[in-house]
């Protein structure tokens, strides 16, 4: 094989570079050039492409902006004000304890991003993007949550570069950068566990609403939920399954929470929570079923070959791993959220967004078989991925690994 020669002239660069990306570079040039966009602008067939392409790139710049509006809204609660009935101005004002002509530019531009409406005579009432904040307090608190992200994302190059001084998002998550076996740090206090527990929690409704509605648990007998926080999903599922018996499995501090929570939900006899580190620490065997539910993206690739293996050992034969967890489209797919948590995870300083066909990749590495996506009609949210140890493996077979 030839080995590039720095010497060579841009026409052996040509020779190399495929008809594709020299007609992509062609088209790049054209497209930004001044005389297309002059023309463009006042071409009636493709003067309504300029215009949208223009809102387009202003939105995008405008961006930030319009979360802090989102922001001030869910801060003020103007949103929750006018869902019994549409208000005033100044009855606005006045609950929010925001100055008549200031509250007026917020309402203005909650207008314009429909959040809010204008109503008869001079009242505001909630917009179509407003309602389901106003209706949901899940939304309401990753909004408010994602103020500490804002911090991080003020400087995006620095954050890149990681020559953040200090980051908000990686103190948020003390676990991200938590080191095996120091789970008793500072940054574990239980004041932070109940912080984060409760904001996962607040969200999880999204994410359990669209697995109860597209998988069927009706063949399953014992299902434990690894990651499980305070329990929010192990609740739900014992509604909406009441012939399963549950197991939930997390750090102690998280634990001791979820263990409060199935008591004042008299589950007592049905769910038990197991403290641990799902990195060094064996799982609790018997589930015919395992649920991973938005923990893989918050890990680097070592970590989750290392759970997904801790997983499959503790299966029992023929079981089943379900995994939900947002992720990356693949490069034919058009993004959902991957601008969004790829910055997310990087200012977490942990884990990053993957491709149903990466962690496709990592399960079959794992050991596991039978691999397939679930449609759910929300895949924002989250996507779903079922695979399935092979029968005749029985429980703690295959490789158990500790972090070292």
């Amino acid at each position: 094989m030839r080995q590039l020669d720095l010497a060579d002239g841009p026409a052996h660069l040509a020779r190399k570079t495929p008809l594709r990306d020299r007609f992509g570079a062609l088209l790049d040039r054209w497209m930004t050039s001044a005389e297309l966009y002059r023309w463009s602008r006042t071409n009636a067939l493709t003067r309504w492409i300029t215009r949208r392409r223009t809102r387009q790139v202003f939105d995008l710049m405008a961006g930030f902006v319009y979360s802090q509006v989102l922001l001030a809204c869910v801060r003020l609660k103007l949103l929750e004000s006018v869902t019994e009935e549409p208000r005033t101005l100044a009855e606005l004002a006045q609950a929010s304890n925001v100055p008549a002509a200031g509250l007026q530019r917020l309402l203005s531009a909650a207008v314009a991003l429909r959040l809010l409406e204008l109503r008869g005579a001079g009242r505001y009432g909630l917009g179509p993007l407003g309602a389901p904040i106003a209706g949901h307090a899940g939304i309401r608190a990753m909004i408010e949550h994602h103020a500490v992200l804002y911090q991080d994302m003020q400087d995006p190059v620095a954050l890149l570069r990681d020559q953040l001084e200090q980051g908000h998002m990686s103190h948020y998550w003390p676990y991200a950068s938590n080191q095996e076996g120091d789970t008793r740090r500072q940054d574990w206090q239980a004041e932070k566990v109940a912080r984060y527990s409760d904001l996962m929690s607040a969200s999880q409704p999204f994410v359990v609403d669209e697995i109860l509605h597209v998988y069927d648990f009706s063949p399953h007998r014992r299902v434990l939920d690894v990651g499980g926080g305070q329990g929010s999903f192990m609740s739900r599922l014992a509604q909406h399954a009441p012939h399963l018996e549950l197991m939930l499995f997390d750090l102690p501090q998280v634990v001791a929470l979820a263990r409060a929570n199935f008591a004042r939900q008299g589950l007592g006899a049905r769910a038990t929570a197991h403290e641990g580190s799902f990195l060094s620490d064996r799982l609790p065997v018997g589930a015919d079923l395992v649920t991973l539910v938005r923990v893989a993206h918050d890990h680097p690739d070592a970590d989750v070959t290392q759970l997904l293996q801790n997983i499959h050992a503790a299966l029992s034969p023929g079981g089943t791993l379900l995994l939900a967890e947002p992720m990356a489209q693949d490069a034919d797919a058009r993004p959902q959220g991957d601008a969004y948590f790829h910055f997310y995870l990087l200012a977490m300083g942990s884990g990053r967004l993957r491709t149903a066909s990466e962690l496709g990749g990592l399960l079959q590495a794992a050991g596991f078989t039978g691999i397939e996506r679930i449609p759910n009609p929300m895949p924002l949210h989250t996507e779903i991925l079922i695979a399935r140890k092979p029968q005749g493996l029985p429980a703690n077979s295959g490789k158990f690994v500790t972090f070292t």
